[in-house]
């Protein structure tokens, strides 16, 4: 079975919000921006993007199955 585009969305964002959180554990752990901490907040900030473009795609989906729908019943 396939996974709509809002759950993956979801869980994209929620691998962000995750990231984030082992990168602002990592600063203050060791006081410094290294090469770990860069890595969690690119992956943090691609994570977020992509579920972003995936929530707004599923609701232009939404959006063109319903006026698609209401087309054919008139």
């Amino acid at each position: 079975m396939r996974r709509s585009a809002l759950f993956s969305g979801s869980l994209y964002i929620l691998f962000g919000a995750l990231f984030t959180y082992f990168a602002i554990q990592d600063l203050s752990r060791n006081q410094d921006w290294g090469f770990y901490t860069y890595l969690l907040v690119i992956l943090a900030t691609f994570d977020i993007g992509s579920g972003i473009k995936l929530i707004s795609f599923h609701f232009f989906l939404k959006k063109k199955q319903g006026e698609n729908k209401s087309k054919t019943k008139k």
